[in-house]
């Protein structure tokens, strides 16, 4: 049986990669620092043989006996909610947890896949964003903390790649969205999906022409897995290039929950929040044989079904 250490295991995406993993006959190590992972995602995986748990954070030393096949670093706050109150944490996990997994994956002869993002593309001027493209990145402004953590960590890992000949592959995931998002995640579709079903405003920031392209959850898995499992090292955008401005993306959620308290509200638009976001993926389609299968109306439909029970829950807790 072969054996994969999953950092941020306890998060939306990196609970959902130790699924597949398991469903796919491997031993998975999770590693999280619950810092904003939820215990309540993996905790189906637990009466499992094929599943072990370890609290740690990777930004120190990193151990994990016996042999390892493969590590999948999905460690990170990943929303500007978390990293502008965390931004050193952030800065940390993407550089010195980088540094201890690939140090780790060097050691133990293992192929490393990191998680990047559309992010590193900034306010992109170029669009759609092809992997080519080297970014618009302010380094000094609120956003910054996790654009250029991940930034170096691409370099980082293509240094260990070229130096040391360690096996890497690098996912650039582009918005992504499903079950097991948090309600107060503070991204765009939990907060609409969240305020749609309590009746509130949905923040449109801005005038809500800017764009976003989400990519249902599974779809994005699968993509990582093949990734993972290719021979192409350079970094491969995964994301569903179905384009939506804010303001419709708004519309559909409103009319999918179908309060009728629930409108759009505008506010003022966020420093640096790009214009523009979606992914080239013809290196995804040509190298993996990779592209998004669930549309956006049924993955919206899917993450519905999961947000109403969140949103009591959350409530109930908050009461």
């Amino acid at each position: 049986m072969k054996k994969v250490l999953v950092t941020g295991a306890a998060g939306f995406l990196g609970s959902h990669l130790c699924d597949r993993f398991i469903k796919e006959g491997y031993h998975v190590v999770g590693m999280d620092n619950l810092i904003t992972g939820d215990m309540a995602n993996i905790e189906h995986l637990f009466p499992l043989k094929e599943f072990e748990f370890h609290y740690h954070d990777v930004s120190k030393f990193v151990h994990v006996a016996g042999d390892l096949d493969y590590i999948m670093h999905f460690a990170s706050p990943a929303s500007p909610i978390d990293y502008l109150k965390m931004p050193i944490q952030t800065m940390k996990v993407g550089a010195m947890g980088t540094h201890n997994l690939l140090g780790l994956a060097k050691e133990k002869g293992a192929r490393m896949l990191i998680a990047s993002t559309s992010e590193v593309y900034g306010d992109p001027l170029v669009h759609p964003q092809t992997e080519e493209y080297w970014g618009n990145v302010n380094p000094i402004g609120p956003r910054g903390v996790y654009d250029e953590a991940k930034r170096y960590q691409e370099a980082l890992t293509m240094a260990y790649h070229n130096y040391h000949g360690l096996e890497t592959r690098i996912v650039r995931i582009f918005n992504t969205y499903g079950p097991r998002m948090r309600v107060n995640d503070g991204r765009v579709l939990p907060a609409f999906f969240s305020q749609a079903i309590r009746g509130e405003g949905l923040t449109v920031f801005g005038d809500g022409s800017q764009t976003r392209s989400f990519c249902y959850v599974d779809d994005l898995v699968e993509g990582i897995y093949r990734l993972l499992h290719s021979d192409y090292h350079m970094p491969v955008n995964i994301g569903n290039p179905s384009e939506v401005t804010i303001k419709e993306f708004g519309e559909e959620i409103l009319e999918l929950v179908g309060n009728p308290k629930a409108k759009l509200i505008y506010k003022e638009l966020p420093k640096d929040d790009p214009k523009k976001r979606r992914p080239n993926i013809t290196k995804a389609k040509e190298i993996l044989g990779w592209e998004p299968q669930v549309s956006r109306a049924e993955g919206l439909k899917r993450t519905y079904e999961y947000f109403k029970k969140a949103v009591k829950v959350d409530e109930t807790v908050e009461g």
